[in-house]
C-alpha cells in the first residue's frame, strides 16, 4: 500500500498529505522526507523528536545549504553523484533545486554528464531506482512489475542500454538514461515523481570491458539477439499492458536495428513512442522551422543534408518530410530534398546494403550523374556537400569534428545563411564546435547543438547557441497525452509539438538570439506543447472531445510543483 495520499483540510480546504509512515522510516522515504523542514507539530505527531536538529528550516534555507555543498564539488561527475544522492534522500528538495538552477544543473543530471555517469555506473552506484528486468528472469516479469514502488504509474521510460547517447553499449549503466529522462518529466512538465517508473531491460552486453570489470552490476553475458530478444521484449510489453493499462511507454537509446522496428511493432498496441526517433525529429524540426522563418524562407525551399542515417537521423528526416508536405509538397517531392549519409557514404539506390528504415531516403542513381567523386562506390560527406550544395547540414552520427573547416566553408560559399546543427551527444561527440562554425562562416550560420555550448563572441556581437534538446518536446508530449487521456501517440502529435516550440523561438525576434527558448521557460514550453498535442489527439479521435479551455485546465491541474505540503498522520 502506498503510505500517503493527498487530501483536503476540512476547515481550510488546502491540500495536505495523509502519511502512514513515522520515525526513521519516514526520514528514509525520499518522496515524503522533508528533513530539517518538518515542523515541531509534525515532529511530535510522526515520532521525529530528537531525530533531527532542533532548528526548523524553511525550504529556502535548505536550498542554500544544498547549493553550497553542490558548489564545493570539484568535478561534474561529483556534482552528478551529489544530486542523485539528494534525489534518493529528499525528492521535493531535489526538484526544487533543479527548478531554481535548471540551466546550470540540467547538463549535470542529463547530457553531457549523464554519459560519463553511465560509463561509471557500476563504480558510483549508491541506491537502486526503478526496476531491473534481466533476461534470466524473463518468466517473472509480472512479478517484477508488481514490485514497483508505486502502483499508479503514468509514464515508463525503458532502455536496454545498447546505444547510450553516442557512447554505444553501456550495459546496465544505461539505467542512468531512464532515471534522468523521468527527472526531466517531473521538473519540466510537472509529472508527479510517484507516477514515473524507469526500467532497464538487461539482455547482456557486448562491451567486453564491462564483462571484464569485477564490479560490473549487470548480467554477465553477451547480448541476446534474434528470436530470443524479440520474445523477451514481447513478454515485457505484454506485462506492461496487464499491470499498467493506459501507461505511456517511452523507448530510449535502443540500437538502430531495434529502435524503429520495436516502435512499429507496438505503436498500435499501447500508448508509446521512441524519443530518439520522434522526439529528436520534432525538436530538430522546431529549430529548423524557427531558423528558416528567421531568414524569411520556408522548409520546402531547402536542401537538407543529414550526416547519420540511424534512429535520430531518420527521425529528423521523417519530421522534415511532414513539414514540407504541410507546405504543399508530396512525400516523394519532399524526400528528393533530403540527402542522407551513413557509414557507407551517401544513401542512393545503387547501394545494396541499405536498411529498411532508411532505404526510403536513398536518392535515385540518376541524380548523381555528372558528379565529380573520387570513389563512386563510397561518396563521403565532402563530396555530397560539394555537389548538392545543401542549405541545411545536420549531424547525428557521433563523429566528432566531422564538420571540418573545408566542409563548412564549402557549404557557406553557396548559401547566404547556412543552417548547421551538430547534434550528437555528449559534447565530445559533437560534429563541430559552434565557435568554429560561426568563425568559418563569417558569422552568417544559424547554429544549434545537441549538447550545451556557451555563447560565441564574434566581432563584437554575442551569438547565443541554442541547445536542440529533446527536453523541449518529450515532457510536453507526455503531459499532453496524459492530460487529454489519449489512447495512442501519433507522428502528427510530434509535428504540432514542433510547430508550437518553433513559435517560441527567441530568434524570431532577434537574429543573434538562440533558436530555442531558455531552459528557465521549460515548464511554459511543456504546457504550450501539451495543449497542442492534446488538441491533436482530439482531432484524431484518440481522446475525449473538450474545449481548449477545459483541456488547458486539465493540463495545468496535472503539473506538480516541488513544494512541501502539511502532513497529518494517516490512521
Amino acid at each position: 500500500m502506498v503510505p500517503f495520499r493527498v487530501v483536503r483540510d476540512d476547515e481550510t480546504g488546502e491540500a495536505l498529505l495523509e502519511v502512514s509512515l513515522s520515525g526513521p522510516l519516514l526520514l528514509d522515504y525520499p518522496l515524503l522526507n522533508k528533513g530539517s523542514a518538518f515542523t515541531d507539530d509534525e515532529r511530535r505527531e510522526f515520532g521525529l523528536l530528537g531525530l533531527l536538529p532542533p532548528h526548523v528550516s524553511s525550504i529556502d534555507e535548505q536550498m542554500a545549504r544544498i547549493y553550497e555543498n553542490y558548489n564545493s564539488k570539484q568535478t561534474d561527475l561529483e556534482k552528478y553523484i551529489f544530486l542523485v544522492a539528494l534525489q534518493d534522500r529528499n525528492e521535493t528538495l531535489f526538484y526544487r533545486m533543479l527548478e531554481d538552477h535548471i540551466t546550470e544543473m540540467m547538463p549535470i543530471i542529463y547530457t553531457p554528464v549523464v554519459g560519463a555517469a553511465s560509463q561509471h555506473y557500476s563504480h558510483i552506484y549508491r541506491r537502486p531506482r526503478g526496476l531491473y528486468i534481466s533476461y534470466p528472469h524473463r518468466e517473472e516479469i509480472d512479478r517484477i512489475l508488481d514490485n514497483a514502488p508505486y502502483r499508479d504509474i503514468d509514464v515508463i521510460v525503458v532502455t536496454d542500454g545498447e546505444r547510450i547517447l553516442g557512447l554505444g553499449d553501456l550495459g546496465v549503466g544505461g539505467m542512468g538514461i531512464p532515471v534522468g529522462k523521468l527527472s526531466l518529466y517531473s521538473v519540466c512538465a510537472g509529472i508527479y515523481p510517484a507516477a514515473t517508473l524507469p526500467i532497464f531491460l538487461d539482455v547482456g552486453t557486448d562491451n567486453q570491458s564491462l564483462l571484464n570489470d569485477p564490479l560490473y552490476l549487470g548480467w554477465r553475458h553477451e547480448r541476446m539477439r534474434g528470436r530470443e530478444y524479440d520474445d523477451f521484449i514481447d513478454a515485457f510489453v505484454g506485462s506492461v499492458k496487464r499491470k499498467f493499462p493506459g501507461v505511456l511507454l517511452q523507448w530510449e537509446d535502443f540500437s538502430r536495428n531495434n529502435a524503429r522496428r520495436l516502435l512499429d511493432r507496438y505503436k498500435d498496441e499501447l500508448c508509446t513512442f521512441n524519443d530518439d526517433i520522434q522526439g529528436t525529429g520534432a525538436v530538430t524540426l522546431a529549430g529548423l522551422l524557427a531558423a528558416v522563418k528567421a531568414i524569411g524562407s520556408r522548409m520546402s525551399e531547402h536542401r537538407v543534408l543529414i550526416f547519420g542515417a540511424g534512429s535520430a537521423g531518420t527521425g529528423v528526416a521523417d519530421q522534415t518530410v511532414s513539414a514540407m508536405k504541410g507546405e504543399g509538397l508530396s512525400v516523394e517531392e519532399a524526400r528528393t530534398r533530403i540527402w542522407m549519409i551513413d557509414v557507407g557514404g551517401l544513401l542512393h539506390a545503387g547501394r545494396k546494403d541499405l536498411e529498411s528504415f532508411n532505404a526510403m531516403y536513398a536518392q535515385p542513381i540518376e541524380r548523381l550523374q555528372g558528379w565529380k567523386v573520387e570513389r563512386p562506390d563510397y561518396i563521403p560527406l565532402e563530396d555530397v556537400v560539394r555537389n548538392v550544395r545543401p542549405t541545411i547540414l545536420i549531424g547525428t552520427a557521433a563523429q566528432p569534428g566531422a564538420f571540418t573547416k573545408e566542409i563548412v566553408t564549402e557549404m557557406a560559399s553557396h548559401v547566404e545563411r547556412p543552417i548547421i546543427f551538430p547534434l550528437s551527444n555528449p559534447t565530445s561527440k559533437s560534429e563541430a564546435v559552434p565557435s568554429a562554425v560561426i568563425s568559418w562562416t563569417g558569422g552568417r550560420a544559424l547554429v544549434a547543438t545537441g549538447s550545451p555550448f556557451p555563447s560565441v563572441h564574434y566581432k563584437g556581437n554575442l551569438v547565443r547557441i541554442g541547445q536542440c534538446n529533446n527536453v523541449y518536446i518529450f515532457p510536453g508530449v507526455g503531459l499532453g497525452v496524459l492530460g487529454a487521456g489519449a489512447r495512442r501517440v501519433t507522428d502528427e502529435m510530434f509535428l504540432v509539438a514542433a510547430r508550437a516550440l518553433s513559435e517560441m523561438s527567441p530568434a524570431l525576434r532577434d537574429s543573434r538570439a538562440s533558436l530555442f527558448p531558455a531552459l528557465e521557460d521549460a515548464r511554459e514550453v511543456s504546457r504550450a506543447v501539451a495543449v497542442e498535442v492534446g488538441l491533436e489527439a482530439q482531432r484524431a479521435g484518440l481522446a475525449r472531445q473538450s474545449s481548449r479551455e477545459e483541456l488547458e485546465q486539465r493540463i495545468k491541474k496535472r503539473m506538480w510543483l516541488p513544494r512541501y505540503l502539511k502532513y497529518r498522520l494517516r490512521q
